[in-house]
C-alpha cells in the first residue's frame, strides 16, 4: 500500500506531467443525448464492485449534512445536460463505494438520462478519519490521478476508467464518488465535479 508521501510524489509528478492533458480534458464536451454518449451501458464491469478497504473502522463516520439537491444542483445538472432528471427508484447497489459512503451517514444520489436511461452517480461521504489514509491508497493503486479536479494535496482527485467510468476525489474530510457510463474519460466528468467541490464545505 503506497505511503503519503510516495502518493503525493505520485500525484506532484502527474500534475506537472498532466498540464497538457489537463487542457485538453478541460476542453471535453460535455456529454449529449447522442446515440454515441448516451447509449446504453453495459450492465457489467463497474470500477465500484471492486474491492473495497476491508479494516473495520474503530472511530464512527460524521454525518455529511448534505441533500441530492445540495450535491449538485438543479441549474449545475441542467447546464451539465438538461436530459437528466432524478432517478427516483435509485438505491446503491452492495458491494459498491456508494453503499459504503450510504453505510458511513453519507448521501448517494442518482440522475438518468431520460432518453437512454443512462446513469450518472454522485456520493459524498466523511468517512473515519482512520480509514481516509486506506480510502486514498486504493484509489491511487486501482486508478490514475487527474491534475484536472483540483491541486494536490489539497484535492486528491482520480479516475479509473471502465464500461462506468468512476471518479474518486478526496478533498479535507470529504470522499467523493462519482460513476457513470457517460464519463469515458476524466474531463467528461470535470465540470459536475467542479460543481461537487463548490457545493460541499471546503473541510
Amino acid at each position: 500500500m503506497p505511503s503519503t508521501s510516495r502518493r503525493f510524489a505520485l500525484l506532484a509528478a502527474t500534475t506537472a506531467a498532466g498540464l497538457i492533458v489537463a487542457a485538453l480534458a478541460g476542453c471535453s464536451s460535455t456529454p449529449t443525448s447522442s446515440a454515441s454518449s448516451d447509449g446504453p451501458a453495459a450492465a457489467s464491469d463497474s470500477p465500484s464492485a471492486g474491492p473495497t478497504p476491508t479494516p473495520t473502522p474503530t472511530d464512527p463516520p460524521t454525518p455529511v449534512g448534505l441533500t441530492c439537491d445540495q450535491v449538485l444542483t438543479a441549474d449545475q445538472l441542467y447546464a451539465f445536460n438538461p436530459n437528466y432528471g432524478v432517478d427516483p427508484d435509485y438505491a446503491p447497489k452492495d458491494g459498491t463505494l456508494e453503499k459504503k459512503i450510504a453505510d458511513w451517514q453519507g448521501v448517494s444520489c442518482a440522475w438518468k438520462n431520460q432518453t437512454s436511461g443512462q446513469v450518472v452517480q454522485i456520493a459524498v461521504a466523511k468517512p473515519p478519519a482512520s480509514q481516509l489514509e486506506g480510502l486514498k491508497n486504493a484509489a491511487i493503486t486501482a486508478s490514475k490521478p487527474v491534475p484536472t479536479y483540483g491541486v494536490p494535496p489539497q484535492v486528491e482527485g482520480y479516475f479509473e476508467p471502465g464500461t462506468s467510468g468512476q471518479v474518486q476525489i478526496f478533498r479535507g474530510s470529504y470522499w467523493v464518488v462519482a460513476e457513470s457510463g457517460a464519463f469515458f474519460e476524466p474531463g467528461d466528468a470535470a465540470p459536475l465535479m467542479q460543481s461537487v467541490l463548490g457545493n460541499i464545505p471546503a473541510s
